[in-house]
Protein backbone atom coordinates (compact mmCIF):
# COMPACT_ATOMS: atom_id res chain seq x y z
CA UNK A 1 0.00 0.00 0.00
CA UNK A 2 1.36 3.25 -0.78
CA UNK A 3 1.94 5.86 1.64
CA UNK A 4 2.32 9.78 1.82
CA UNK A 5 5.05 11.31 3.89
CA UNK A 6 3.13 11.39 7.20
CA UNK A 7 2.80 7.72 6.82
CA UNK A 8 -0.31 7.47 6.23
CA UNK A 9 -1.68 5.10 3.85
CA UNK A 10 -3.23 7.12 0.44
CA UNK A 11 -6.64 5.10 0.96
CA UNK A 12 -6.75 6.79 4.31
CA UNK A 13 -6.62 10.64 2.68
CA UNK A 14 -8.45 9.39 -0.18
CA UNK A 15 -11.46 8.16 2.03
CA UNK A 16 -11.37 11.05 4.79
CA UNK A 17 -13.02 13.38 2.18
CA UNK A 18 -16.12 11.81 0.85
CA UNK A 19 -16.59 11.37 5.13
CA UNK A 20 -16.52 14.59 5.58
CA UNK A 21 -18.40 15.40 2.83
CA UNK A 22 -21.36 13.05 3.91
CA UNK A 23 -21.10 14.82 7.33
CA UNK A 24 -21.35 18.71 6.05
CA UNK A 25 -24.67 16.91 3.68
CA UNK A 26 -26.22 14.96 6.59
CA UNK A 27 -26.44 18.29 8.55
CA UNK A 28 -27.19 20.54 5.51
CA UNK A 29 -30.32 17.51 5.01
CA UNK A 30 -30.93 18.67 9.02
CA UNK A 31 -31.71 22.06 8.73
CA UNK A 32 -33.62 21.89 5.35
CA UNK A 33 -35.83 19.30 7.37
CA UNK A 34 -36.22 21.40 10.32
CA UNK A 35 -36.62 24.52 8.42
CA UNK A 36 -39.40 22.85 6.29
CA UNK A 37 -41.04 21.68 9.35
CA UNK A 38 -40.89 25.00 11.06
CA UNK A 39 -42.32 26.79 7.85
CA UNK A 40 -45.33 23.54 7.94
CA UNK A 41 -46.00 24.41 10.98
CA UNK A 42 -46.75 28.26 10.59
CA UNK A 43 -48.14 27.67 7.85
CA UNK A 44 -51.01 25.22 9.14
CA UNK A 45 -51.10 27.98 11.78
CA UNK A 46 -52.10 30.48 9.82
CA UNK A 47 -54.88 28.19 7.65
CA UNK A 48 -56.18 27.96 10.45
CA UNK A 49 -56.31 31.49 11.73
CA UNK A 50 -58.54 31.91 8.36
CA UNK A 51 -60.58 28.81 8.37
CA UNK A 52 -61.74 28.28 12.12
CA UNK A 53 -64.17 31.78 11.62
CA UNK A 54 -65.30 30.40 8.53
CA UNK A 55 -66.15 27.17 10.22
CA UNK A 56 -67.69 28.68 13.66
CA UNK A 57 -69.58 30.58 11.19
CA UNK A 58 -71.38 27.82 9.26
CA UNK A 59 -71.71 25.67 12.70
CA UNK A 60 -73.20 28.84 14.19
CA UNK A 61 -75.69 29.55 11.52
CA UNK A 62 -77.14 25.83 11.57
CA UNK A 63 -78.30 26.44 15.37
CA UNK A 64 -81.24 28.03 17.18
CA UNK A 65 -80.86 30.86 19.37
CA UNK A 66 -81.83 28.70 22.24
CA UNK A 67 -78.86 26.35 21.01
CA UNK A 68 -75.94 29.28 20.31
CA UNK A 69 -75.86 30.49 23.91
CA UNK A 70 -76.36 26.87 25.11
CA UNK A 71 -73.93 25.08 23.32
CA UNK A 72 -70.06 25.04 22.65
CA UNK A 73 -68.90 27.58 19.73
CA UNK A 74 -67.88 24.68 17.21
CA UNK A 75 -70.43 22.40 18.51
CA UNK A 76 -73.64 21.52 16.95
CA UNK A 77 -77.29 22.55 18.50
CA UNK A 78 -79.45 19.68 19.21
CA UNK A 79 -81.10 20.50 15.87
CA UNK A 80 -79.80 21.07 12.54
CA UNK A 81 -81.78 24.89 11.81
CA UNK A 82 -79.44 25.88 8.79
CA UNK A 83 -82.03 25.67 6.38
CA UNK A 84 -84.77 27.48 8.85
CA UNK A 85 -81.95 29.90 9.15
CA UNK A 86 -81.77 30.98 5.95
CA UNK A 87 -85.71 31.03 5.51
CA UNK A 88 -85.55 33.60 8.18
CA UNK A 89 -82.93 35.79 7.03
CA UNK A 90 -84.99 35.97 3.34
CA UNK A 91 -88.62 37.08 5.75
CA UNK A 92 -87.18 39.13 8.40
CA UNK A 93 -88.24 42.76 8.09
CA UNK A 94 -90.38 42.19 4.62
CA UNK A 95 -87.33 40.36 2.89
CA UNK A 96 -84.96 43.51 3.51
CA UNK A 97 -81.93 41.23 3.00
CA UNK A 98 -82.15 40.73 -0.57
CA UNK A 99 -82.80 44.33 -0.87
CA UNK A 100 -79.23 44.52 0.95
CA UNK A 101 -78.01 42.03 -1.27
CA UNK A 102 -78.95 43.49 -4.54
CA UNK A 103 -77.11 46.43 -3.31
CA UNK A 104 -74.07 45.45 -2.51
CA UNK A 105 -73.79 43.57 -5.47
CA UNK A 106 -74.43 46.66 -7.79
CA UNK A 107 -71.66 48.93 -5.36
CA UNK A 108 -69.43 45.68 -5.45
CA UNK A 109 -69.24 44.93 -9.36
CA UNK A 110 -69.58 48.84 -10.22
CA UNK A 111 -66.70 49.65 -8.51
CA UNK A 112 -64.90 46.51 -9.12
CA UNK A 113 -65.29 47.39 -12.60
CA UNK A 114 -64.48 50.74 -12.82
CA UNK A 115 -61.35 50.60 -10.29
CA UNK A 116 -60.05 47.88 -12.67
CA UNK A 117 -60.30 49.49 -15.57
CA UNK A 118 -58.90 52.73 -14.26
CA UNK A 119 -56.04 50.94 -12.50
CA UNK A 120 -55.45 49.36 -15.94
CA UNK A 121 -54.79 52.09 -17.98
CA UNK A 122 -53.01 53.82 -15.64
CA UNK A 123 -50.93 51.07 -14.43
CA UNK A 124 -50.23 50.59 -18.34
CA UNK A 125 -49.27 54.19 -18.98
CA UNK A 126 -46.61 54.55 -15.88
CA UNK A 127 -45.24 51.51 -16.98
CA UNK A 128 -44.96 51.91 -21.16
CA UNK A 129 -44.75 55.82 -21.07
CA UNK A 130 -42.04 58.13 -20.78
CA UNK A 131 -43.84 61.92 -19.92
CA UNK A 132 -42.87 64.54 -17.24
CA UNK A 133 -43.98 64.23 -14.03
CA UNK A 134 -44.62 60.37 -14.30
CA UNK A 135 -42.00 59.75 -11.23
CA UNK A 136 -43.37 62.18 -8.78
CA UNK A 137 -46.99 61.40 -9.73
CA UNK A 138 -46.80 57.43 -9.08
CA UNK A 139 -44.69 58.49 -5.77
CA UNK A 140 -48.05 60.26 -5.07
CA UNK A 141 -49.82 56.77 -5.93
CA UNK A 142 -47.43 55.10 -3.67
CA UNK A 143 -47.76 57.14 -0.87
CA UNK A 144 -51.77 57.10 -1.30
CA UNK A 145 -51.22 52.82 -0.48
CA UNK A 146 -49.83 53.63 3.00
CA UNK A 147 -52.69 55.97 4.50
CA UNK A 148 -55.67 53.93 5.92
CA UNK A 149 -59.36 54.38 3.70
CA UNK A 150 -61.02 55.12 7.07
CA UNK A 151 -59.03 58.00 7.46
CA UNK A 152 -60.65 59.68 4.40
CA UNK A 153 -63.82 58.53 4.57
CA UNK A 154 -64.71 61.84 6.83
CA UNK A 155 -63.11 64.36 4.52
CA UNK A 156 -64.56 62.56 1.76
CA UNK A 157 -68.22 63.15 3.44
CA UNK A 158 -67.59 66.54 3.70
CA UNK A 159 -66.46 66.78 -0.02
CA UNK A 160 -69.50 64.91 -0.90
CA UNK A 161 -71.64 66.59 1.62
CA UNK A 162 -70.68 70.17 -0.62
CA UNK A 163 -71.78 68.68 -3.71
CA UNK A 164 -75.04 66.91 -2.37
CA UNK A 165 -74.38 63.13 -3.68
CA UNK A 166 -74.46 61.68 0.26
CA UNK A 167 -77.33 59.68 0.90
CA UNK A 168 -76.99 58.36 -3.06
CA UNK A 169 -74.68 54.84 -4.54
CA UNK A 170 -72.71 57.06 -5.84
CA UNK A 171 -71.14 58.18 -2.23
CA UNK A 172 -69.99 54.37 -2.15
CA UNK A 173 -69.32 54.00 -5.74
CA UNK A 174 -67.19 56.84 -6.11
CA UNK A 175 -64.14 56.35 -3.35
CA UNK A 176 -63.91 52.98 -4.50
CA UNK A 177 -63.16 53.49 -7.95
CA UNK A 178 -60.23 54.83 -6.73
CA UNK A 179 -57.16 52.21 -5.95
CA UNK A 180 -53.50 52.61 -5.27
CA UNK A 181 -52.82 49.51 -4.60
CA UNK A 182 -54.15 48.55 -7.89
CA UNK A 183 -52.40 51.19 -10.03
CA UNK A 184 -48.99 49.59 -8.34
CA UNK A 185 -49.84 46.10 -9.13
CA UNK A 186 -51.00 47.27 -12.58
CA UNK A 187 -47.61 49.27 -13.46
CA UNK A 188 -45.57 46.18 -11.93
CA UNK A 189 -47.09 43.73 -14.23
CA UNK A 190 -47.34 45.39 -17.38
CA UNK A 191 -43.80 46.20 -17.55
CA UNK A 192 -42.95 42.98 -18.02
CA UNK A 193 -46.31 41.19 -19.52
CA UNK A 194 -46.46 43.66 -22.71
CA UNK A 195 -43.24 43.65 -24.55
CA UNK A 196 -42.06 47.02 -26.04
CA UNK A 197 -41.68 45.51 -29.54
CA UNK A 198 -45.15 44.41 -29.02
CA UNK A 199 -46.64 48.16 -28.88
CA UNK A 200 -43.40 49.46 -31.53
CA UNK A 201 -44.95 46.26 -33.91
CA UNK A 202 -48.29 48.02 -33.46
CA UNK A 203 -47.04 51.80 -34.06
CA UNK A 204 -45.64 50.52 -37.32
CA UNK A 205 -48.69 49.12 -38.58
CA UNK A 206 -50.82 52.11 -38.31
CA UNK A 207 -52.37 51.69 -35.21
CA UNK A 208 -53.44 53.98 -32.46
CA UNK A 209 -51.86 53.89 -29.04
CA UNK A 210 -55.75 53.33 -27.41
CA UNK A 211 -56.05 50.69 -30.17
CA UNK A 212 -53.21 49.24 -28.91
CA UNK A 213 -53.97 48.93 -25.58
CA UNK A 214 -57.13 48.14 -26.34
CA UNK A 215 -56.81 45.43 -28.57
CA UNK A 216 -53.20 44.03 -27.20
CA UNK A 217 -52.59 45.36 -24.18
CA UNK A 218 -55.92 44.23 -22.37
CA UNK A 219 -55.32 40.91 -23.80
CA UNK A 220 -52.01 40.32 -21.66
CA UNK A 221 -52.60 42.07 -19.02
CA UNK A 222 -55.69 39.70 -18.04
CA UNK A 223 -54.38 37.84 -14.93
CA UNK A 224 -53.35 41.11 -13.42
CA UNK A 225 -57.25 42.81 -14.20
CA UNK A 226 -58.62 39.49 -12.39
CA UNK A 227 -56.24 40.33 -9.51
CA UNK A 228 -56.88 43.95 -9.05
CA UNK A 229 -61.03 42.97 -9.76
CA UNK A 230 -61.00 40.82 -7.13
CA UNK A 231 -59.28 43.04 -4.75
CA UNK A 232 -61.83 45.83 -5.78
CA UNK A 233 -64.82 43.82 -5.29
CA UNK A 234 -63.92 42.11 -1.96
CA UNK A 235 -62.82 45.67 -0.86
CA UNK A 236 -66.24 47.02 -1.69
CA UNK A 237 -67.97 44.33 -0.68
CA UNK A 238 -66.96 43.95 2.82
CA UNK A 239 -67.00 47.77 3.18
CA UNK A 240 -68.60 48.90 6.46
CA UNK A 241 -67.66 52.49 7.43
CA UNK A 242 -67.67 54.27 4.49
CA UNK A 243 -71.56 53.21 3.61
CA UNK A 244 -72.01 53.74 7.26
CA UNK A 245 -71.22 57.62 7.64
CA UNK A 246 -72.41 57.79 3.68
CA UNK A 247 -75.70 56.36 3.64
CA UNK A 248 -78.62 57.46 6.12
CA UNK A 249 -81.55 55.28 4.33
CA UNK A 250 -82.25 51.05 5.15
CA UNK A 251 -82.74 51.02 1.38
CA UNK A 252 -79.32 51.99 0.40
CA UNK A 253 -77.45 49.87 3.12
CA UNK A 254 -75.20 47.00 1.87
CA UNK A 255 -75.27 44.10 3.62
CA UNK A 256 -72.19 44.67 5.90
CA UNK A 257 -74.27 47.86 7.65
CA UNK A 258 -77.44 46.36 7.17
CA UNK A 259 -77.26 43.57 9.54
CA UNK A 260 -74.81 45.66 12.16
CA UNK A 261 -78.35 48.01 12.15
CA UNK A 262 -80.64 44.93 12.14
CA UNK A 263 -78.79 43.39 15.29
CA UNK A 264 -78.54 47.24 16.70
CA UNK A 265 -82.11 47.13 16.44
CA UNK A 266 -82.98 43.83 18.26
CA UNK A 267 -80.87 44.55 20.88
CA UNK A 268 -82.15 48.29 21.75
CA UNK A 269 -85.22 46.83 21.65
CA UNK A 270 -84.59 44.40 24.46
CA UNK A 271 -84.46 41.26 22.07
CA UNK A 272 -80.73 40.56 21.41
CA UNK A 273 -81.31 37.31 20.68
CA UNK A 274 -84.09 37.52 18.41
CA UNK A 275 -82.70 38.51 15.47
CA UNK A 276 -79.38 36.37 16.40
CA UNK A 277 -79.69 33.33 14.33
CA UNK A 278 -80.70 35.96 11.62
CA UNK A 279 -77.56 37.85 11.72
CA UNK A 280 -75.35 34.99 11.86
CA UNK A 281 -76.99 33.33 8.53
CA UNK A 282 -77.15 36.13 6.96
CA UNK A 283 -73.51 37.03 7.28
CA UNK A 284 -72.07 33.13 6.29
CA UNK A 285 -75.07 33.77 2.68
CA UNK A 286 -73.19 36.94 2.40
CA UNK A 287 -69.50 35.83 2.09
CA UNK A 288 -71.08 32.87 -0.80
CA UNK A 289 -70.43 34.85 -3.76
CA UNK A 290 -67.12 36.43 -2.92
CA UNK A 291 -66.32 32.44 -2.53
CA UNK A 292 -68.25 31.79 -6.12
CA UNK A 293 -66.34 34.83 -7.72
CA UNK A 294 -63.63 33.53 -6.55
CA UNK A 295 -63.58 30.16 -7.49
CA UNK A 296 -64.89 31.37 -11.16
CA UNK A 297 -61.97 33.99 -12.06
CA UNK A 298 -59.07 31.98 -10.22
CA UNK A 299 -58.79 30.14 -13.65
CA UNK A 300 -57.60 33.34 -15.67
CA UNK A 301 -54.79 33.38 -13.37
CA UNK A 302 -52.58 32.34 -15.81
CA UNK A 303 -49.16 32.92 -16.44
CA UNK A 304 -46.94 33.06 -19.84
CA UNK A 305 -49.81 34.73 -22.18
CA UNK A 306 -47.47 36.63 -24.13
CA UNK A 307 -44.86 33.82 -24.08
CA UNK A 308 -44.12 33.04 -28.22
CA UNK A 309 -45.92 36.14 -29.23
CA UNK A 310 -42.43 38.19 -29.93
CA UNK A 311 -39.77 36.55 -32.30
CA UNK A 312 -36.07 36.87 -31.09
Amino acid sequence: MTETATGRPLTAVGDASPRRRSRRGARAYNRETQRSTLLTVLLWICALYFVLPIVWLFIASTKSNADLFTTFGFAFGRTFDLFANIGAVFTAQNGIYLHWAINTLVYALVSAVGASLLATMAGYAFAKYRFPGAVLMFSVVLGAIMIPLTALALPTYLMFSQIGITNTPAAVIVPSLVSPFGVFLMRVYAADAIPDSMIEAGRVDGAGEFRIFWQVGLRLLGPGIVTVFLFALVGTWNNYFLPLIMLNSSELYPLTVGLAQQQATSAAGGGSQALFSVVITGSLVSIIPLVIAFLFLQRYWTTGLASGSVKE
